[in-house]
C-alpha cells in the first residue's frame, strides 16, 4: 500500500499514486522494516527537481521495478525541503561514499535507520542492478555493510564534535576570504570558478562589505560584472521577472529551469545592496521585478510566500519539458508582438532563427550586457509576451510555506521597502510577518517548519535552528523599516526558544534540531554556507544586530561563541562561509546604533536609503532598550555602544556623525 496520499507535501503527493509502497518518514517504515528484516530504500528529493522527476517516470511508476522495490525493501519517501535535517544526515552519507552529491537522493539504511550504501540519480538498468546487489550484500556479507556503517557513523558525527577556537576570527579571515574570491572570479562571465554556476550571493556581499572598505576598482568589477551577467543571462527572466537556480553554463544562459524562494530572497537582497552602494537603476529594476514576481506568482491571499515553481512544463500536446514555459520560437514571438516594434523586440531580446537552447529562443541580454532598461517599444512588447505567457500552462507551483525561506524572503523585502520607499512593499513584509507568527506556530508558541493550505494540521514538523534564525533577522530587519516595537519583541522571543532549545552548551553553536525533537541518528549542527546560509551564520548576525538594538549582552556573548567554534573550519576555506563572514565583519568594525526620535521621517529616509551593513537604526515606536534613554526632540543619535555623538537636526549633521562612526 503506498502510504503518501495524506501527506501535505506537494513532492510527496506526487508520488501517491506510485505502484512503489512508499512510506513517509517516520516509525511506522522503521517498524515495517525490522519486522520484515529488510533494509530501507531512502528516496529524497524535491517538487521543483528536474532529475527527480525523470528518476520518478523511469523507476517509481515502472510497475517492474516497484515490484523489486517492494519486495526487497521498506521504501521511504523524503521532501528535503520539509525535512533538511534528515536530508543533511543522508547528503553527508551519500557525499563521504561517493565524493559528490545531489538529487534524487538514494540511499539505502539499516532498519535502525543506519546508511550503508548511497547514490543519487539512477536509471532504471542500473537500479535494478544495484538493488539485486544491495539484496545480495544484506543476506550474504552484513559483516561489510557493518563495516561501512562503523566508518559512515563516524563521519556523521563530525560537525557535533568541533571544539571551538581560542582566537576570535577577525580582519585575517576576511580579506583571506576576499583574496580568494579575487582568485577564483571569473573576470569574462562573473561569479566564480566554471560551469555550472551559482549565483554565490553571499560572497558577492562579503565582496561588497569589502568595497566599502576601500573602494577597490577590483571589487567594484567584481561585483558589477557578476551582477550585471546574472541579470542578463537566462538564469534571470527577462519578460516575467525573478531568477532561476542556477545556470548550467559559464555564460548564466541557460538555467536549470526552477525558480526557488530562496534565490528569490538571496539575489534581492545582493542586487538591493549593490544598487545603493552604486547607484544603478538597472539593478533596482532587477530587485524590482523579483519581488513583484514572487508577490504576483509565490505569495498566498494571507501573506505567506510559496516555494518554488518547477523546471518542467506542459507543452500543447501534454508532453512535460524543462523550459518549456520560458522559452520562444522566432514565429511565437511575431504572433504576439505588433509589426512595428518586432525587430526591436528580436533585437533586444537576442531573439534569431536557430534558437539559443534546443531550438528555441531563452530570452537574454548576453550581447549587451548590464544594458537592461527598456526602452517604451522593448516594454510594450514584454508586457504582451508577458500576457501570452500566461496563457501557456505554468510549472508545477510547490505550495508549501517554508519557515526558513519566508524569513529570508521577508529580511529582504522589509529593507527593499525601506531602502526604496516603498509602503506597498512593506505592507506585504508585514502581512508576511503576521502570517508567519499567527500559522507557524503550535499551541505553546513554539515554531514549526512547514504549513500548506490543505494540511490537518496545517504547520507540520519541528522547526529547525535555520527556521529560528531566519524569522529573528527577519523581525528585526522588518521592525526597522516599520519602526513597529512589536516585531523586536517578537524577535527577541524566537531569540530566546532558539538559545534554550537548540544551543550546544559543551562546545557552542546551533543543533540543527531542538532538544526535546525527534531523535535522529546523529544531532548534527548546521555550519557551512550553501545555497542558504546556515542557521549558525543566520543567528551569529541576527543576535549580534538585534543585541546592539535591545543590550541584551546575552545576544551578543552567543554570537561570539559561534564565530569562536566557526573560525577554524573557516579558516580552512573561508568562501564556504560567506554569511559567516558578515557576521565576522560586523563584529570586527562593531555595531553603529542610530536613534531617531520624534517625527523626523527625512532623517529616517536618509538612513534607509543608504547601505549601512554595520548599523542598525530605531525609530518610531520606543521599546525596552539602552538606545532609547534619554532620546528627546526630533532628532538623531548616532551611538556606539550607547555612548553618542551630540544629536543630528539636519541631513548633512547626521551624515557627518554617520562618517565618524563608521570609518
Amino acid at each position: 500500500m503506498n502510504r503518501l496520499a495524506q501527506e501535505t507535501s506537494p513532492y510527496l503527493r506526487q508520488h501517491r499514486d506510485n505502484p512503489v509502497e512508499w512510506y513517509p518518514w517516520g516509525e511506522a517504515a522503521f517498524a515495517a522494516a525490522h519486522e520484515r528484516n529488510v533494509p530501507i530504500l531512502l528516496s529524497v528529493g524535491y517538487s521543483a527537481c528536474h532529475w527527480c522527476h525523470v528518476m520518478a517516470h523511469e523507476c517509481f511508476e515502472d510497475q517492474q521495478t516497484a515490484e523489486m522495490m517492494n519486495k526487497l525493501f521498506v521504501n521511504v519517501k523524503v521532501d528535503r525541503e520539509e525535512r533538511p535535517d534528515v536530508d543533511s544526515i543522508y547528503m553527508d552519507a551519500v557525499q563521504s561514499m561517493t565524493g559528490r552529491g545531489g538529487w534524487p537522493m538514494t540511499v539505502f539504511c539499516t532498519p535502525d535507520a543506519k546508511p550503508f550504501f548511497g547514490g543519487t540519480y539512477f536509471p532504471k538498468p542500473s537500479f535494478m542492478q544495484l538493488m539485486s546487489a544491495i539484496d545480495d550484500a544484506w543476506r550474504n556479507r552484513r559483516q561489510d555493510i557493518d563495516s561501512n556503517i562503523a566508518a559512515l557513523m563516524e563521519s556523521l558525527q563530525r560537525t557535533t564534535h568541533i571544539a571551538p577556537s581560542d582566537d576570535m576570527p577577525g580582519a585575517e579571515l576576511f580579506n583571506n576570504a576576499v583574496a580568494q574570491l579575487s582568485r577564483t572570479f571569473d573576470a569574462s562571465w562573473g561569479g566564480f570558478g566554471g560551469a555550472p554556476k551559482f549565483p554565490s550571493t553571499m560572497n558577492l556581499g562579503v565582496a561588497l562589505r569589502a568595497y566599502l572598505n576601500d573602494e577597490s576598482p577590483e571589487l567594484a568589477a567584481l561585483v558589477t560584472t557578476s551582477l550585471d551577467a546574472m541579470a542578463s543571462g537566462g538564469i534571470y527572466d527577462h519578460i516575467g521577472g525573478g531568477f532561476s537556480r542556477y545556470s548550467v553554463d559559464e555564460k548564466w544562459l541557460v538555467p536549470h529551469f526552477e525558480k526557488m524562494l530562496y534565490d528569490q530572497a538571496l539575489l534581492t537582497g545582493v542586487y538591493l545592496h549593490a544598487s545603493l552602494v552604486f547607484d544603478k537603476p538597472e539593478w533596482r529594476q532587477v530587485v524590482d521585478e523579483t519581488i513583484n514576481y514572487v508577490l504576483s506568482e509565490l505569495c498566498h491571499e494571507d501573506g505567506g510566500f510559496f516555494s518554488a515553481e518547477d523546471a518542467d512544463s506542459l507543452d500543447d500536446h501534454g508532453h512535460s519539458h524543462e523550459g518549456h514555459f520560458y522559452v520562444w520560437s522566432e514565429a511565437q514571438i511575431a504572433d504576439v508582438v505588433p509589426a512595428e516594434i518586432l525587430p526591436a523586440t528580436l533585437d533586444w531580446y537576442e531573439i534569431t532563427s536557430h534558437g539559443n537552447f534546443e531550438g528555441s529562443n531563452i530570452p537574454a541580454r548576453l550581447n549587451h550586457r548590464g544594458n537592461l532598461l527598456r526602452t517604451p517599444d522593448v516594454e510594450r512588447a514584454r508586457a504582451l509576451l508577458h500576457a501570452a505567457r500566461t496563457k501557456r500552462a505554468r510549472p508545477g507551483l510547490d505550495n508549501k510555506i517554508i519557515t526558513e525561506w519566508n524569513g529570508l524572503m521577508l529580511s529582504s523585502l522589509a529593507q527593499a521597502a525601506a531602502a526604496y520607499h516603498r509602503p506597498d512593499w512593506l505592507a506585504a513584509a508585514s502581512k508576511n510577518g503576521e502570517f508567519l507568527w499567527r500559522e507557524l506556530r503550535d499551541g505553546n508558541g513554539r515554531w514549526m517548519r512547514s504549513w500548506q493550505q490543505d494540511g490537518s494540521p496545517r504547520a507540520r514538523h519541528t522547526a529547525l535552528a535555520c527556521d529560528l534564525a531566519a524569522v529573528v533577522d527577519a523581525f528585526t530587519r522588518l521592525g526597522e523599516a516599520s519602526g513597529t516595537s512589536v516585531w523586536f519583541a517578537r524577535a527577541r522571543e524566537t531569540a530566546d526558544q532558539l538559545l534554550d532549545h537548540y544551543w550546544d552548551a559543551t562546545n557552542g553553536g546551533l543543533f540543527t534540531t531542538p532538544d526535546d525533537g525527534e531523535q535522529l541518528i546523529v544531532r548534527q549542527k548546521d555550519l557551512m554556507d550553501n545555497a542558504t546560509p546556515s542557521a549558525n551564520s543566520i543567528a551569529a548576525l541576527a543576535l549580534y544586530r538585534l543585541g546592539a538594538l535591545t543590550g541584551e549582552s546575552r545576544y551578543e556573548r552567543i554570537a561570539d561563541q559561534i564565530l569562536l567554534l566557526l573560525g577554524r573550519v573557516a579558516n580552512s576555506a573561508p568562501s564556504a562561509f560567506g554569511n559567516l563572514l558578515a557576521a565576522v565583519h560586523l563584529r570586527q568594525v562593531g555595531a553603529t546604533e542610530i536613534v531617531v526620535a520624534g517625527d523626523r521621517p527625512d532623517l529616517v529616509a536618509f538612513v534607509q536609503e543608504n547601505w549601512l551593513p554595520t548599523a542598525v537604526i530605531a525609530w518610531g515606536e520606543t521599546f525596552d532598550s539602552p538606545l532609547w534613554q534619554d532620546r528627546t526632540g526630533d532628532r538623531a543619535f548616532v551611538c556606539r555602544k550607547y555612548a553618542c555623538q551630540a544629536p543630528s537636526t539636519t541631513i548633512d549633521e547626521l551624515k557627518e556623525s554617520l562618517r565618524l562612526a563608521l570609518n
